[in-house]
């Protein structure tokens, strides 16, 4: 049984490295219009926006805003909490990688009261404590860790990334705690919720940005390699928890 666990877990992390692989052949291979120092890919960045644009506006916006539409607002403010209380594990771990031992010890604390005395997670009692969430990843432990973020990557469906963001994409996914729940049946039900959710919750922002006279394309990149600099979130910590948003 842990053998096959074990197979399962390989296969996956190969199947994510083959397509993390492709992408970045893709990128060698296209044109650039390059505008922007970490943005040497320009050209087929923003033809990838254009289709993940195309693939949101024709299916998942849709889908979420009936979402937003029939489902009350306690109950979507239940669903983050609780993918929220999950993300908070993964933060632990990545803060203690990181040798921050003030955020682990708050981010322990964030998941314990979180799932015992908040139904697991479902009600953020952490947050009410005012123990503060600062959302952590295995790039930004790259980061941490002096690693280089390389070249703007735009990935297909994924969106806004970098080569090392990327690179650090099969860690971040391997650590899904619901990435084993059986049955799969489950499991793809929580990830579409996740998926859906999170888009509900952006609704607002992408109309904002659809609104916006400024080149859009431009505005989400410059805003997300700020996001994913080390030393500009430690400039204003207020930002950290936006970051959520642009991963998601």
């Amino acid at each position: 049984m842990k053998k096959t666990a074990f197979s399962s877990l390989n296969l996956r992390v190969l199947g994510t490295g083959a397509a993390l692989a492709a992408s970045v052949a893709l990128v060698g291979c296209a044109s650039t219009q390059a505008t922007h120092p970490q943005d040497p890919y320009e050209g087929y960045n923003r033809s990838m926006t254009r289709f993940n644009d195309a693939v949101d506006d024709a299916l998942l916006k849709p889908v979420a805003t009936a979402y937003k539409t029939v489902t009350p607002q306690p109950v979507r403010t239940g669903v983050t909490n609780f993918f929220g209380n999950i993300g908070d594990l993964w933060s632990m771990v990545n803060h203690a990688l990181q040798g921050n031992g003030e955020q682990t010890y708050n981010h322990m604390v964030r998941f314990t009261t979180n799932t015992v005395l908040g139904i697991g997670g479902v009600l953020d009692i952490a947050t009410e404590m005012q123990v503060p969430r600062n959302k952590q990843d295995f790039g930004l432990t790259l980061a941490n860790w002096g690693v280089q973020s390389g070249p703007y990557l735009v990935l297909p469906l994924l969106g806004p990334s970098t080569v090392r963001d990327t690179v650090a994409l099969p860690v971040d996914w391997q650590a899904n705690v619901l990435g084993d729940l059986k049955p799969i049946s489950h499991r793809n039900s929580l990830t579409g919720l996740r998926l859906v959710n999170t888009r509900a919750n952006l609704l607002n922002a992408t109309n904002v940005l659809d609104g916006a006279s400024l080149d859009r394309y431009a505005l989400i990149r410059d805003f997300y390699l700020k996001q994913r600099d080390p030393a500009s979130r430690l400039q204003n910590d207020d930002n950290a928890g936006r970051v959520e948003s642009y991963e998601d």
